[in-house]
Parts: C-alpha cells; sequence; structure tokens
C-alpha cells in the first residue's frame, strides 16, 4: 500500500506521454529530421520546468515522497564528458525511437518489441557498473 503513490505517478505519467504523442516512432523521427517543432517544444519546455523546478527545491529544502532531504551535489563539468554522452544517448535514442522514461510506456501500450531495448539498457548499465573504476569520469 506505500507504493500505491508510486504507481499512480507513474500512470499519470504514462498517460500524460501516450496524449502528447511523446511515444511515438513518427514524432521522434519527425524531430530528429528537423521536419516538426513538436518534440523540441516539449523538451525545451521541460528543460526550463526542470530548471525552475531544481531552484525551488533547492531553496525550499523540500523533501521527498518517503521524507528524506533531497540533496542535489554540485557537478563538474567536462564538455567531452557529456558530449560523449549525448551521443551515445542520442544515438540510442534514434535506433530504439523512445529515451528511456517512454519505454516502459512503450511497452505499457502494447509495443512489446521495447522489451528489447529495455533489457539492453539494463545490460549496458550493468557493464558500465562493472567497468566504471577503469573509465576515465
Amino acid at each position: 500500500m506505500k507504493y500505491i503513490k508510486y504507481l499512480i505517478l507513474g500512470t499519470v505519467f504514462g498517460v500524460v506521454l501516450t496524449k502528447a504523442e511523446l511515444i511515438s516512432w513518427f514524432r521522434i523521427y519527425e524531430m530528429f529530421k528537423f521536419e516538426a517543432f513538436h518534440m523540441y517544444g516539449v523538451i525545451g519546455s521541460a528543460v526550463v520546468v526542470g530548471i525552475v523546478i531544481t531552484l525551488i527545491v533547492k531553496k525550499s529544502r523540500m523533501k521527498s515522497l518517503s521524507g528524506d532531504p533531497i540533496i542535489i551535489n554540485p557537478k563538474k563539468f567536462s564538455i567531452p564528458r557529456y558530449l560523449l554522452g549525448g551521443i551515445i544517448f542520442g544515438l540510442g535514442w534514434a535506433l530504439t525511437g523512445a529515451c528511456p522514461g517512454p519505454l516502459f510506456v512503450q511497452v505499457g501500450n502494447g509495443y512489446l518489441v521495447m522489451i528489447v531495448a529495455i533489457a539492453s539498457g539494463l545490460l549496458g548499465t550493468y557493464v558500465y557498473g562493472l567497468l566504471r573504476n577503469k573509465l576515465p569520469h
């Protein structure tokens, strides 16, 4: 019963992504071909909302749903690191037609082939965990 809030939040998230056509491969294809503003508008809006919410969380010392304080540690900015990560993320997004969040929504909408993408992401995360100490950070 204590996880019901997460189930409700995830369900609302899935419905919003579906209704806004953010899980549509066609919309993602349009974005990568620079043919439509739809996805850029959503992503740009999400960045602005994320910045505002992060500032609010930092200033108000907000707590998580479980009551723990939210701590946002400063990160060292590294252009090569973010450039390489962005390229890998973008290639995966272009190949699968989805970024990680909508993968689960796509499975919930019946696109079961996305289970392969989820499994691949989990495998990649596992391999990163094995190699993390050997990689430059």
